[in-house]
């Protein structure tokens, strides 16, 4: 189950993508000017429906590095709150449409640090019609693939 979740985020990467790693639930890959870590949902997305997916985003010579986003499995209501709880600790996320991201430097970084520490994580928040949905994840192979994603992009903007 473990390599077929990889093996998904890995078919789901445009052409010019390079797998660096895949492990556990998650994958890091090099998409050229970014790397990202990456897993999907636990819950698989009915034929038609959008499979939410989640990871942290590098860049090789840009602002992001490790920034946490997701598309979420379905676009939450307009002014309701995402919420990110990875093991027990919550993050207020930024939603637009029907991705969320991390706010800011600082919290890129607690999200890493509590992603190390915890078994699994999850989103939540209210759909249009203002039912409440979450997307839930495992971590188990997360550091590894953050790692591996920071140290590839983290390579190329040393040889430049």
């Amino acid at each position: 189950m473990r390599l077929l979740a990889a093996l998904l985020i890995v078919i789901a990467a445009p052409a010019t993508a390079q797998v660096v790693f895949a492990g556990g639930n998650w994958a890091a890959i090099d998409r050229g000017a970014a790397c990202e870590a990456s897993t999907r949902a636990l819950r698989i997305a009915e034929k038609g429906k959008v499979q939410a997916r989640a990871g942290f985003a590098f860049d090789a010579f840009g602002p992001r590095h490790g920034q946490f986003f997701a598309q979420l499995s379905r676009i939450p209501r307009a002014g309701s709150t995402v919420i990110l709880t990875v093991g027990d600790q919550p993050f207020l996320l930024f939603a637009g449409g029907g991705w969320a991201w991390s706010r800011n430097r600082a919290q890129d970084q607690a999200i890493i640090a509590a992603a190390r520490a915890a078994n699994g994580m999850r989103i939540e928040s209210r759909d249009g019609a203002g039912a409440r949905f979450t997307d839930r994840y495992q971590l188990d192979g997360a550091p590894t693939a953050i790692d591996a994603a920071a140290a590839r992009c983290a390579g190329k903007s040393a040889r430049s």
